[in-house]
């Protein structure tokens, strides 16, 4: 385990002088920017409050902001697995698995990072209208109870208001958004592993877009399902798409087919597990490539 601590910490030197790692949450903060513009539109036209976390709930609810948000990081892991010259040293003190070990976890180190980074984003953008009180604001029963919560494509429903409190819901969010994350970040190294570096992007910007292309009206056209036969077309969806997976509304509250949220944590358990066999495997033919003396 400190081996692995060890690789793990030795990929954290220079990681905030990293232009990357600058682009890559500086572009995050401007997506929270920009997704949470939605919300203080209708804070400032009624000048109702709000709870700390909704901007949060309402921003990365949605499916096309986790995807948006989870494409930024194709950036910031284009070069895994990290090598550089200290790289001979701890594979010669080490096994090739202990290393990719280390790797990993410097992934989910940073995924983690990087969600926490899109949860203070968010909350600190509209922290003046907000208040700490674990209970759901005027704000949001609003958008819930009328139709402005689709108007705006606000995720804000009857549903989740009556079965969970902000911040067990904050939870909830925060963990399916990280799940997805890591699965993406995963499938970048297993793919720069098999293929060459540079190639798991490509892997996760397919992924990506196999997501994005499982929208209700593209599988409604290729199954043939009529309009009133809508909740099919979300069935279809709710189970095969990763990225639906990844967003707490499309999840069953008790009354539909739809996964439940132990389900989709399965599902992306599943997943990870499959992108880390693979690359175990993967990791022991893959060829080294040491520059410098």
């Amino acid at each position: 385990m400190r081996q692995i601590i060890s690789v793990a910490k030795f990929n954290f030197r220079g990681f905030f002088r990293n232009p990357k790692v600058i682009l890559t949450f500086l572009f995050g903060m401007i997506l929270c920017y920009m997704l949470s513009g939605r919300v203080m539109e209708v804070i400032r036209a009624y000048g109702t409050p709000i709870q700390v976390v909704e901007p949060f709930l309402w921003t990365f609810g949605d499916a096309s902001s986790v995807l948006l948000s989870a494409v930024l990081l194709l950036l910031l892991f284009s070069d895994l697995p990290m090598v550089s010259s200290i790289t001979p040293y701890y594979l010669h003190r080490t096994a090739k698995r202990k290393w990719l070990a280390g790797q990993m976890a410097y992934v989910a180190i940073v995924v983690f990072f990087y969600t926490c980074f899109l949860f203070g984003a968010t909350v600190l953008l509209c922290g003046k209208y907000s208040y700490m009180g674990n209970q759901w604001s005027e704000t949001a029963a609003m958008l819930a109870y009328s139709k402005l919560g689709q108007e705006l494509g606000v995720p804000s429903t009857v549903g989740v208001m009556e079965s969970i409190t902000p911040y067990g819901c904050m939870v909830q969010v925060f963990g399916l958004l990280f799940l997805y994350a890591l699965a993406l970040s995963f499938l970048v190294l297993a793919g720069n592993l098999i293929s060459g570096k540079n190639r798991g992007m490509v892997w996760g910007l397919l992924f990506s877009l196999y997501g994005f292309l499982l929208d209700r009206d593209v599988v409604a056209a290729v199954f043939g399902f009529r309009e009133y036969e809508g909740y099919k077309t979300n069935l279809v969806i709710g189970w095969l798409s990763p990225l639906s997976h990844a967003t707490y509304g499309r999840h069953s509250f008790g009354y539909d087919k739809l996964p439940t949220l132990f389900q989709s944590r399965l599902m992306f358990l599943g997943l990870l597990l499959i992108f880390t066999g693979v690359s175990l495997r993967a990791v022991k033919r893959y060829s080294f490539h040491f520059l410098g003396s």
